[in-house]
């Protein structure tokens, strides 16, 4: 996408206003007017369809988007030639702030299921923060954010057995759609098992495995993505490490 033409504007026209995310991406701490003014620079495209992409490592970087409703995932080439998937994203959050440095995406973003986004375009929300320190500040929060999610993540991954990076991964879905609203014990994991597995560097099997003795010690249900949450506290003392079902 390489300017606002590019990007088909959703025939439901939908204003940051009314928005139930609004409080969690770039317009929180907008006045009415403000909002008005960052709302005209939005292009809400049409949604994509799961396995749709929305931009790919050959994709200059020129817009940042806002997730409506949906989820996507962010998957890197390795050097051995197949993908590792690296991010998910949920409903409030923005994708494509890690395009800002070098101008061009690191990887391939697609639709998990029927996603709508919104599409900033960087360039005019750039000219719109500096009349509201407002907005630029809510920016740097979101690049702030996003780099704290990610070192914490690591910090999970780094020597962590398998149950321990499972748990850690099942526990921040939940506090992420807790954020955006949604209950933190009752939700629907988008993403495959497999994709799972692919993100947390472990076999298919190994999160069935898991999964299946996660359902044996009483700390959720699942039936198929459908999680619900029995022992939150446990289940968060496996992802800190501090205990394991074996204990």
């Amino acid at each position: 996408m390489t300017d606002d033409t590019a990007i088909p504007a959703s025939p439901m026209h939908a204003h940051c206003q009314t928005c139930r995310l609004n409080s969690l991406c770039l317009p929180l701490a907008l006045g009415l007017d403000d909002l008005d003014d960052f709302d005209a620079i939005i292009r809400r495209r049409a949604p994509l369809k799961r396995g749709e992409t929305l931009f790919d490592a050959t994709t200059p970087f020129t817009h940042l988007f806002a997730v409506r409703c949906g989820s996507l995932k962010q998957s890197v080439a390795q050097a051995h030639g197949e993908e590792r998937i690296t991010h998910f994203y949920l409903p409030g959050e923005l994708v494509g702030l890690d395009g800002l440095a070098s101008g061009g995406h690191p990887g391939r973003v697609e639709a998990l299921e029927t996603t709508a986004v919104c599409a900033i375009p960087f360039a005019q929300l750039d000219r719109l923060s500096v009349d509201l320190p407002e907005l630029r500040h809510a920016l740097y929060r979101s690049m702030s954010r996003e780099l704290h999610d990610d070192r914490h993540w690591l910090c999970r991954l780094a020597g962590h057995t398998a149950e321990a990076r499972l748990a850690s991964f099942i526990i921040d879905v939940s506090r992420r759609f807790q954020r955006c609203g949604f209950s933190p014990t009752r939700f629907r994991l988008p993403m495959a098992r497999a994709d799972i597995g692919n993100h947390l560097g472990l076999a298919v099997e190994t999160i069935s495995r898991l999964m299946s003795r996660f359902k044996q010690a009483g700390l959720l249900r699942a039936a198929r993505r459908e999680i619900t949450l029995l022992e939150y506290e446990r289940l968060a003392a496996i992802a800190r490490s501090e205990t394991s079902l074996r204990e």
